[in-house]
């Protein structure tokens, strides 16, 4: 079995610049300095590492590309970190900034430096208080210094929504520009923050004045033309903390572990039907089983592993696939992926129908409402599929679940509904009977299975790490209120 990797989440937190400077930090800073812009995105091009947040996108490729935008624009670019995860299962960015804040700064001041970027932005939750008290104080600290770390650029953390959509770009844009996080159709690199057209070709005044509304998310973006707003970079939080070690080690170095096309290691988060939850980094390439052993202790005693979830993102992954590597490509050739490599991971006690449905109720809350199958087919969909689990369902109840999973996404402006969409029909498609035993009532009743996002990965009084769910997620209510009831409105109307 492959043993942990550490290079982005050390063992031991990292407590004072002193401690990172003592450690080799600043050397990525120094060397890409050294190097200019240009060079700075051939090595991190070179080095083939990839978006951690889950698409997986070639980060040298993003940054060339906004680097580019960036020469043509009226002021410079923006950086913003990404660390507003929220994907159920996931941990792997908090760990990040609880182990070492540093890393993630110097990532991103690199990053701003080779693209031209005059700001840089880290966007976490408003409820990850330890982290964001551990990056100001390294902000802090790094600003004192006299190592001159940021130089021409200004440095901001913004504390958002706790919505599972304020971790999709264009939805953290959005919020960024004081408004909800309601993605927007977007080319596939971004092209500034406020930057807008009116539909049908509208004015920039029409424009301003949509936006002004609220309705900016219902808005084709603009291309950047010369002159006018600059590209916005967004990079996922891990990801960034990965650019030190590229710029003061080499694109060889950081190519030493992982494979030709996913090189590097991924921070791993491994929780449900195992002997202990955990979060570690391994490199890629490594089983699936290996990683669920290593990081989660594997099966609890007399149990046997059926299948796991990469949060709600991908299709789920049966046990006879848990000899796959992790990695993008080998994750994709299964017909699942690697997503934000959160694994929940079910045992043969598990109600896998209870799991579809509790996959079910959490996208359907977390939708946003702009695209009215992902709402409305959703809720119905997470309403029939607990049915089912409530042995109240038929053989027609059940033809209607596969019904609404066909039509969930049709029309989809953002991810979300495609997940619900893969996500509920790969449990369907590889678990029939856990639907087929609810519909004859030969096993008992069940609530929804609990997918939500994790509130914390703590040490237990054995010694063991153990999760803590955001149970506030079930309170949540269609509207996104906590009202002991749902106004009946969507997101998009109740807030805009």
């Amino acid at each position: 079995m492959i043993e942990s990797a550490p290079r982005v989440l050390p063992e031991a937190p990292v407590r004072r610049l002193a401690d990172y400077l003592g450690r080799g930090g600043g050397r990525g800073l120094d060397a890409a300095r050294k190097l200019g812009p240009a060079a700075v995105i051939d090595e991190v091009e070179a080095s083939g590492l990839r978006g951690r947040g889950g698409a997986g996108f070639p980060t040298g490729v993003k940054w060339r590309t906004v680097a580019g935008y960036g020469g043509s624009a009226a002021v410079a670019p923006t950086v913003v970190v990404n660390g507003a995860e929220g994907e159920p299962g996931t941990f792997k960015d908090r760990a990040i900034l609880r182990a070492n804040p540093f890393a993630v700064v110097e990532g991103a001041v690199v990053a701003a430096f080779a693209v031209g970027a005059d700001r840089i932005v880290f966007a976490l939750k408003e409820t990850f208080g330890p982290e964001r008290e551990r990056l100001a104080a390294a902000v802090a600290e790094m600003d004192a210094d006299d190592g001159d770390w940021f130089a021409d650029v200004n440095v901001g953390i913004v504390a958002g929504p706790s919505e599972y959509l304020y971790g999709e770009e264009t939805g953290l844009l959005e919020v960024l520009e004081g408004r909800p996080p309601f993605p927007r159709v977007a080319p596939p690199f971004r092209h500034g923050i406020d930057e807008v057209v009116a539909r049908d070709g509208g004015s920039g005044a029409e424009a301003a004045h949509i936006a002004d509304e609220g309705e900016a998310a219902g808005l084709q973006l603009a291309q950047l033309s010369p002159g006018g707003s600059p590209p916005t970079l967004v990079n996922n939080l891990e990801t960034i903390a990965n650019v030190p070690g590229v710029l003061a080690e080499g694109a060889d170095w950081f190519r030493q572990l992982g494979t030709a096309q996913s090189p590097g290691t991924i921070v791993c988060t491994v929780s449900g039907a195992v002997a202990h939850a955990g979060v570690g980094e391994i490199e890629l390439g490594t089983p699936l089983a290996d990683a669920i052993e290593l990081i989660g202790g594997g099966p609890r005693e007399g149990r046997q592993l059926v299948a796991a979830l990469s949060g709600v993102a991908n299709p789920i992954v049966p046990a006879a696939r848990f000899d796959t590597p992790l990695t993008y490509e080998d994750m994709q050739a299964i017909g699942s992926g690697m997503g934000s490599a959160g694994f929940i991971v079910f045992d043969d006690r598990t109600d896998l129908a209870a799991v579809a449905a509790g996959v079910s109720r959490f996208l359907a809350v977390e939708s946003c409402g702009q695209c009215t199958p992902c709402k409305q087919d959703g809720l119905e969909l997470a309403r029939l599929l607990a049915n089912v689990c409530d042995d109240g369902a038929s053989d027609h109840d059940l033809a209607a679940v596969a019904d609404r999973v066909s039509t969930v996404a049709d029309e989809a402006r953002c991810s979300l509904a495609l997940q619900h969409q893969q996500v509920v029909g790969s449990i369907l498609r590889l678990f029939p009977e856990a639907f087929r035993a609810h519909i004859a009532a030969t096993v008992p009743a069940s609530e929804p299975e609990p997918i939500l996002p994790l509130r914390d990965v703590i040490v237990d009084e054995a010694g063991e790490s153990v999760v803590e769910l955001d149970l506030n997620e079930l309170r949540k209510q269609p509207d996104w209120s906590y009202d002991p009831t749902d106004s009946g409105k969507t997101p998009v109307d109740r807030l805009r």
